[in-house]
This record gives C-alpha cells, sequence and structure tokens, in this order.
C-alpha cells in the first residue's frame, strides 16, 4: 500500500499546494498551466463568510471554509441502497443500521455520501414511500451523532416521468426510476423539498445529480433535450435549492462523462456560492495521466473546490494501489473525497467492506489506512431538530439548526516546497448554539467549530463510464448504482 506523506498545518497565509502537469485533455488554459498556486484560504469579506447554512461551510476559491473561518477538507464514503430500496439494505435485511455510522466515524471518516431516488421521495410519483422521508432523515441524525457530515446524492432520477413503475433495472431507460443521462423537471420538485427540509442544518450537503452523462457542457449547464426528454441544468437545480428553497448549504455539482469529467466546468461555471465540483475517477477507464486535465487543474489553480464523491478499481485484481494514489493526488491539491462503496460485494462493484462486521476489503484497508492517517475530529454536534419537506415543496416547520463544532483542520501544505501537504482536521470544535425547534428558523449561531474531513461515495463504474449494479433490492432492483 502506497503510504501518505507527512501532515503539516501551516497558517493559510503561507498555504501553497502542488501544481498539476499539463493535461493534454483539459479544455481550459488553467489546465495545461503546471506552476503551483497559493490559496485564497478564509479569510474573506463577511458578504461571503456569512453566507453559510447554520453549522456549515462556505467556499473561497478551492477552499472550503468552517463558520470560523479554518479551511476544511471532507473525507469519508459512500453508503448506497436507499437508491433501489426505499427502506435501506444492510446485513442481508432492510434499514441502513446506526452501526454503519459508527464504524465509518472508527475509519474515521467524516462524511458520508447517501444515493438517494427522486421517486421514492416525491409524492406524486408511482414508486412514492410515504416513510421514504423518514428513512432518509433517521440516516441524517444516526451519521451526524456519529460525527459524520452528510452528503445527499440524487443518485436516480425518472426522465421527468413520475408514472415510472420499475426502480432500476433501466440504466437510461424511459419507464425506469434509474440513472439517466441529467436530472430532469422532477428533479427540481426533489431538491426544492430536500432542501427546504435541511436548510437549517449546514453539516448536510446536497449533489445535484450523481453521474451526468451523454450530455453537452451546455445542457449540463442550463438543460435542454437530451435523449428524448427535457433535463434540467445544474444552473435551474442550484437556483431551486438558492432561490426556492431559500438554502444556503454546500451544494455539489458532478462533470460529464459520468461524473469524472470537469474539463469544461471553468468555462461553464454555475453562477452562485458555496458550490464544489465532484469528479468520479474509477479503474481503469480514467487514466492518471487525464487527472490533471480533467479535474485536478480547478483545486490546483484556486479555481473552485474538488470532491471526488467516488471512486474506485473495477478491476478484478482491485489490490487498493488505486485507491491510495487518488487520495495522495487529492491531498497534494486540497482535494477532498469519499470512497465507493461502503456495502459488501466484490471488486467490479467496488466495495470497501466484506462482511457486516465491517472487514475491509483489499480497497477498504486501503482508504481505512489512508483515513486514520489523517489527524482526526468528528464534525459538529448535530442540529436538534430539521424542518420537515414534505409534499409540494412547502418546507415544514421544523427546528433550528444546531451546533456546528466539528473538525476543523487546516489544510496542509509544505510552506516552503510547492508540494502539498493533506488536510488536517485537528482544530478544535466549538458547538453553535442551536435554536428553537419548531421554529423553521436557524438557531443563534454560534461560533463554529474546526472542521474535519470526510468523504463518502458514488455508484460502481462499469465498463466505459457506465455503472454496473448487480446488487438485488427488495423491488427486484439492481440496475446501475
Amino acid at each position: 500500500m502506497v503510504m501518505l506523506r507527512s501532515f503539516l498545518l501551516v497558517s493559510i497565509s503561507t498555504l501553497i499546494v502542488a501544481g498539476c502537469d499539463a493535461g493534454s485533455s483539459s479544455a481550459t488554459d488553467d489546465g495545461a498551466d503546471a506552476t503551483p498556486h497559493a490559496l485564497k484560504g478564509c479569510s474573506v469579506d463577511p458578504s461571503v463568510s456569512s453566507k453559510i447554512a447554520p453549522g456549515g461551510y462556505y467556499t473561497n476559491g478551492a477552499t472550503v471554509c468552517t463558520a470560523n473561518g479554518s479551511p476544511h477538507l471532507f473525507h469519508g464514503v459512500d453508503r448506497p441502497s436507499l437508491e433501489w430500496d426505499p427502506k435501506g439494505e444492510a446485513k442481508g435485511g432492510q434499514g441502513i443500521p446506526r452501526s454503519d455510522f459508527d464504524a465509518m466515524a472508527a475509519w474515521h471518516a467524516n462524511v458520508v455520501r447517501i444515493a438517494l431516488n427522486q421517486d421514492f421521495w416525491l409524492s406524486g410519483a408511482a414508486l412514492y414511500v410515504p416513510a421514504y422521508q423518514a428513512t432518509v432523515d433517521q440516516a441524517v441524525k444516526d451519521a451526524e451523532a456519529a460525527g459524520l457530515d452528510v452528503i445527499l446524492d440524487l443518485h436516480w432520477s425518472d426522465r421527468g416521468d413520475l408514472s415510472v413503475s420499475v426502480a432500476g433495472q433501466g440504466q437510461g431507460k424511459a419507464g425506469h426510476a434509474d440513472q439517466q443521462q441529467m436530472a430532469d423537471v422532477n428533479s427540481k420538485q426533489f431538491w426544492l423539498e430536500v432542501a427546504s427540509k435541511y436548510k437549517n442544518d449546514g453539516h448536510v450537503l446536497f449533489e445535484l445529480y450523481n453521474e451526468p452523462h451523454d450530455v453537452s457542457w451546455s445542457a449540463w449547464l442550463n438543460g435542454g433535450t437530451v435523449g428524448g426528454y427535457q433535463v434540467v441544468g445544474m444552473q435551474q437545480l442550484y437556483d431551486t435549492v438558492r432561490n426556492d428553497a431559500g438554502a444556503d448549504n454546500i451544494v455539489i455539482a458532478g462533470g460529464v462523462s459520468w461524473a469524472f469529467d470537469l474539463s469544461g466546468a471553468s468555462s461553464n461555471r454555475i453562477r452562485g456560492y458555496n458550490i464544489m465540483y465532484a469528479t468520479h475517477p474509477y479503474y481503469p477507464q480514467d487514466a492518471e495521466v487525464l487527472w490533471d486535465g480533467k479535474f485536478g487543474y480547478l483545486a490546483a489553480h484556486d479555481i473552485a473546490p474538488v470532491i471526488a464523491t467516488e471512486f474506485g478499481d473495477t478491476s478484478t485484481d482491485c489490490t487498493g494501489d488505486w485507491d491510495s494514489k487518488l487520495a495522495q493526488y487529492a491531498d497534494a491539491r486540497q482535494i477532498s473525497w469519499t470512497a465507493w462503496a461502503w456495502w459488501t460485494a466484490g471488486c467490479s462493484f467496488p466495495a470497501l467492506i466484506s462482511d457486516w462486521d465491517y472487514t475491509p476489503t483489499k480497497q477498504g484497508a486501503a482508504i481505512k489506512a489512508v483515513l486514520l492517517n489523517y489527524p482526526y475530529q468528528p464534525a459538529g454536534v448535530p442540529s436538534p431538530a430539521t424542518g420537515s419537506g414534505g409534499s409540494g415543496g412547502t418546507s415544514g416547520g421544523g427546528g433550528a439548526a444546531g451546533a456546528g463544532g466539528g473538525h476543523s483542520g487546516a489544510s496542509g501544505a509544505n510552506s516552503n516546497a510547492g508540494a502539498g501537504g493533506v488536510s488536517g482536521h485537528a482544530g478544535t470544535g466549538g458547538a453553535n448554539t442551536g435554536g428553537s425547534s419548531g421554529s423553521g428558523t436557524s438557531g443563534a449561531a454560534g461560533v463554529g467549530g474546526s472542521v474535519s474531513s470526510a468523504g463518502g461515495g458514488g455508484s460502481s463504474a462499469g465498463t466505459a463510464g457506465a455503472n454496473t449494479g448487480g446488487v438485488g433490492g427488495a423491488a427486484g432492483t439492481s440496475g446501475a448504482n
């Protein structure tokens, strides 16, 4: 296993990240420039730092910052099953147990990415499950109680057709709630409800759409007709979260080509704030030589924060080397990550655990070693209550934001050399004071504690970028994850 370099916590004023090599695949001038660049860091005007969900984070350049102005990196894992089974699955049965999140925290993850299905959530859908929102909410609460931030990932959608009656088994096909080319009009309603529910909890991040593919950058950003249906672009999804739901939570936008490719993101920027960009590098199709131009340049040149919300080795001989290399590359450029996936399966999934006693696979052992090598402090105190989503996008009267403490961690980098170190997550965590529950307003914001790193997941990539699932859900679902 490749071991990570030593970590140094340094003043953000001297923080420097390693540059990236010229990438022939890059569509930007920045991607071809290998000169190291200093990060802006977290010292910003209050007009920037005040745009923050209670207990949460804001962004500046390529840096994610805590409420008290400390740089933060997310490092963690992905937890699938709520996209194909409305109750979730584990241990051969239904439900995601609290023990899952405790085990992730024991590995020193500070974030978990949870995959969702909009048709289980939306009341107008044929696949709607009334208990689904409560199931998701329990997972959020359990994860936060274990010291994890939570990325809610819109994993499966319906091409704008709420009458679909099959979950999974139809990736890219009409009539199925599954991984499609891009989000649709119903995805806007989904995010209106989800963002309204969690806007008072900054420990919840929103990944707008799992793996856009076979879509132009224009349609990715602004929507259009793709594959015979009307897709909704990232700008529209972002506007729904910010303008319609009134949520300041971090949002995450995955690139094109099954979310791997962010080469066009700098020239197709989402207009707004608190935005991270996601990449999904899988072996063997997403070669290491492509990383600089496909996503590394965004972070290395302080353009925008990057998070690899899925990655892994899908070959038959998955040794964990790919995972270690990705973590090293990310550390040198202050890129966050979550590894796919906290699920019992083989290399082709790929899986991090081999059983529900949480025995790591080879890839899981590599990820666990990386996580345990970081300075660690869990995420902040969870919110005492959250608002209710409800159908029709109306936010419920739910509660105030809770504490924001957490794993602060200045990103480490060698201040003398250009090579960057890895994120810290060491600082002290002061909990924010919660507001009154039931009011739907954010709590009185105490000074947010320092934050830590966390990560999580995504779907398993199949050949040529297509994810192959193979996990049978309760509804006979297994499509691609």
